[in-house]
């Protein structure tokens, strides 16, 4: 005789009975609570840039009011371009912060490899003086740096520029390289040297290619420090055609007052070709810094 067992039935909820939460489900009040966050800091975040950008296309006697859209005019840029050197200005930064990229890419490239996958004396100390050196602020080394730049004819000349800011960002950069070269596997090294490449040729060929995202970030500090960077502009670079722009910007301010007009069109000008930069580079940055700070 067979016997049959019967199956229990999932009854279905009662009516009214509490909703289980899934994890990571928020309630409305926190939903409300992120959005208005978020709108805050939003609205931070844009609000002196926007005010820049309306503040270029008003005329002078609005300049300092709140008249953002009442005779709006181009005439602030229009005169920047033809009344001031703001044009040679443009062309000594383009100068000065391209050679620092490029410059500051492959000595931080190179460096941060050599650190990385060999052994030779003095990596100890190397490294050491990589670190030390970003504890020193500007204020300090301002000095000693005019006076070794006025010693070697430097002063007034782009060269001296980009010696300048290679010191700043090269350290930083060499440092974060060495940490991105650490992600990568030794064996694709030795693989170079079975097919008979010599170490930079590994390097160059088949270490470079897979290093992009630390290669995006060290170019991008490199830019940045080399554009907006001011007290050494302003302390090596005199006579208006021969000024950065970050050193041109200050001929609008004087004791008696502040050109806004002409200021704040310089200012959006210059805005331009550092968020260029960051939309090439914007896909590399948080997987080449994330990277490099694994094993920095």
């Amino acid at each position: 005789m067979t016997t049959v067992t019967a199956t229990p039935v999932a009854t279905p909820a009662k009516h009214g009975a509490r909703k289980v939460r899934k994890r990571g489900d928020r309630s409305p009040a926190a939903s409300l609570a992120l959005h208005l966050t978020l709108i805050i800091t939003s609205v931070i975040a844009v609000f002196p840039v926007l005010w820049v950008l309306l503040t270029s296309l008003k005329p002078a006697k609005f300049a300092s009011t709140t008249d953002f859209f009442k005779e709006t005019t181009f005439e602030n840029y229009t005169n920047l371009i033809r009344d001031t050197e703001f044009l040679s200005w443009f062309g000594n930064s383009v100068i000065v912060a391209g050679l620092s990229t490029v410059i500051g890419v492959f000595v931080s490239a190179t460096t941060g490899y050599a650190v990385s996958r060999f052994r030779f004396p003095g990596k100890r100390g190397l490294m050491w003086t990589l670190l030390v050196t970003q504890m020193f602020p500007v204020a300090v080394l301002i000095v000693p740096i005019y006076n070794i730049m006025s010693t070697m004819g430097l002063l007034n000349q782009p060269a001296g520029l980009v010696i300048t800011y290679l010191t700043i960002s090269v350290p930083f950069c060499a440092w974060m390289m060495k940490g991105f070269f650490d992600t990568i596997p030794r064996e694709i090294d030795e693989s170079g040297q079975v097919d008979g490449l010599t170490p930079f040729g590994t390097f160059w060929r088949l270490i470079l290619p897979l290093a992009k995202p630390g290669l995006a970030v060290t170019a991008f500090y490199s830019f940045i420090t080399a554009w907006g960077e001011v007290a050494y502009a302003s302390a090596f670079m005199v006579g208006d055609e021969n000024l950065t722009l970050a050193g041109g910007l200050q001929k609008f301010v004087n004791q008696y007052g502040a050109q806004w007009g002409p200021m704040t069109a310089a200012s959006v000008l210059i805005a331009i070709p550092a968020a260029l930069v960051f939309l090439f580079a914007q896909k590399h940055l948080v997987t080449g810094m994330s990277a490099g700070a694994v094993k920095g």
